[in-house]
């Protein structure tokens, strides 16, 4: 255990948190197997309780002390009781403290760099065309919060935030980097809620603010406790599906030493759970000697771990190949839409327009996900067969407010191929050249990371476009009339992606 980990984990009990350090011990793996985590000191058995953390040791906007000194009518007035802006600032503050801060040991352990896309410059997200992360990034919306609601709570407290200290503790950078930390390490910990005597305890679960963690109610040892996954959504603001509620931002928290383990895909052996005033990691599996001890990221697909954690998994597969088992390639209902028009060259645009808006108001999907299993997502044949209607057919499927069956026949098959070649067609390389790119002994990491993501969605998409053309075939009881090869010389001069 290097001299840093040494003094975290002596800071970490003299708060009253406990860890069995017969058990495990914080170590530094290779990079490739996540970097600073925790290996297994003996064979464990499931259900061991590895460490224990107070809750006024976890780190939100409940347990700073910022949110009172600013004033908790000013906190609402300037949004920090929104999303993450509160605890960003909170982490600020908390910095700049120095030694006085009740985290001091454990913020000089977190990360201050990170390989995630939002830190990479152009040349490397470059890299990453045709991958959905580009459009996740949310740089816009993060200048737009810190610009809105930061800068000017700043400016409102310099007696808080001394203007002298405003580059090393309060500057946009700084904004990204603690944004990062809680994207990537925070957990969920709703306040505990008792409910009627003899009904038992538990924790209200509501998991829309997007920290890194989520919960999923599981028992052990006869308690009644809850166990944390990371994830994260896709907007910190967002409110559940189908919860009126929004969630309360002071439940996302930093916790110290639980976010020191590393994640796998399907390799989790240890989860948190928590009770009234504790949270504990716990074995969720035998575990052996020399093990490293794995948290969860909710078996998420490369594109998600690279943005929110700056690696990807690269494990065998089923079919023999080296890849994500999670890995998932998103089709916009956009794109579906465009391969039907370049088919139906003389349908109206408001044919379009009317029919998508009715689409998503009956619930319909705007993306479709198609995965390793190669599988059809039912979802798109329906939305499909929507925009094929005939005008009469469309006036009855409004009126009784009912979406086509996702019938696959061979019209609707030769649409959705046309939108995976067009979505193949996104990418500036092919599946050979990714390949090619992979044996090089002196590949950047990003760039690797980024061959790595891509290369995983190309080749989901070459093995549903190999299905969908035999499919075609079989529909049409011969090869099909009108055959839509993915990207060929005949387009613009651009080789094929297969």
């Amino acid at each position: 255990m290097g001299d840093d980990c040494q003094a975290f984990v002596k800071w970490f009990q003299n708060k009253g948190g406990t860890v069995d350090l017969t058990s495990m011990e914080l170590t530094y793996f290779p990079a490739s197997e996540g970097g600073r985590g925790a290996v297994a000191l003996k064979d464990l058995e499931e259900g061991h309780i590895l460490f224990s953390i107070p809750r006024e040791v976890t780190m939100s906007t409940r347990t700073s002390s910022l949110p009172s000194l600013f004033g908790m009518e000013n906190w609402h007035r300037f949004g920090l009781d929104e999303g993450w802006s509160g605890l960003i600032l909170s982490m600020m503050w908390e910095t700049a403290q120095g030694p006085k801060s009740k985290w001091a040991e454990y913020l000089h352990v977190l990360p201050t760099s990170f390989d995630t896309p939002m830190f990479w410059d152009d040349k490397d997200l470059e890299e990453l065309r045709g991958t959905s992360i580009i459009q996740k990034l949310g740089k816009e919306d993060a200048e737009k919060d810190y610009q809105s609601k930061l800068k000017p709570a700043l400016e409102s407290r310099p007696d808080l935030f001394p203007p002298a200290g405003s580059e090393t503790y309060y500057s946009y950078k700084i904004y990204h980097v603690m944004g990062s930390r809680i994207l990537s390490r925070s957990f969920n910990t709703e306040k505990w809620q008792r409910r009627e005597e003899g009904e038992g305890e538990e924790l209200q679960g509501d998991t829309s603010m997007g920290s890194a963690m989520d919960i999923d109610e599981h028992e052990v040892k006869g308690s009644e406790l809850h166990s944390q996954s990371r994830r994260e959504s896709e907007s910190s603001d967002e409110e559940e599906d189908g919860d009126d509620e929004p969630s309360d931002p002071s439940d996302t928290a930093m916790v110290p030493m639980a976010d020191m383990l590393n994640a796998r895909y399907e390799h989790a052996n240890a989860s948190l759970f928590y009770e009234e005033n504790v949270l504990n990691m716990v074995t969720t599996q035998p575990i052996k000697a020399g093990d490293q001890i794995w948290n969860t990221y909710s078996d998420l697909p490369n594109s998600e771990l690279l943005r929110r954690y700056g690696h990807v998994d690269w494990l065998p597969l089923e079919n023999g190949e080296q890849g994500n088992p999670g890995d998932v390639v998103e089709i916009p209902a956009t794109v579906v839409v465009d391969a039907v028009k370049e088919i139906h060259t003389t349908m109206a645009e408001d044919r379009f327009t009317q029919r998508i808006d009715w689409w998503l108001e009956e619930g319909g999907d705007d993306i479709f996900d198609f995965g390793w299993e190669v599988e059809y997502p039912e979802a798109v044949f329906s939305l499909i067969r929507l925009l094929l209607l005939s005008d009469s057919e469309w006036e009855k499927a409004r009126e009784k407010s009912k979406l086509p069956k996702p019938k696959p026949d061979a019209e609707v098959l030769t649409v959705l191929q046309n939108a995976l070649t067009r979505r193949l067609d996104e990418y500036s390389t092919s599946i050979k050249d990714d390949e090619s790119l992979l044996q090089r002994d002196d590949l950047r990491l990003n760039l690797r990371n980024a061959v790595i993501v891509r290369l995983g969605e190309k080749k989901i998409l070459d093995a549903i476009l190999a299905k969908v053309g035999t499919d075609i075939a079989a529909a049409y009881g011969k090869r099909p009339k009108r055959k839509l090869e993915p990207q060929s010389e005949a387009k613009g001069g651009k080789k094929s992606r297969r």
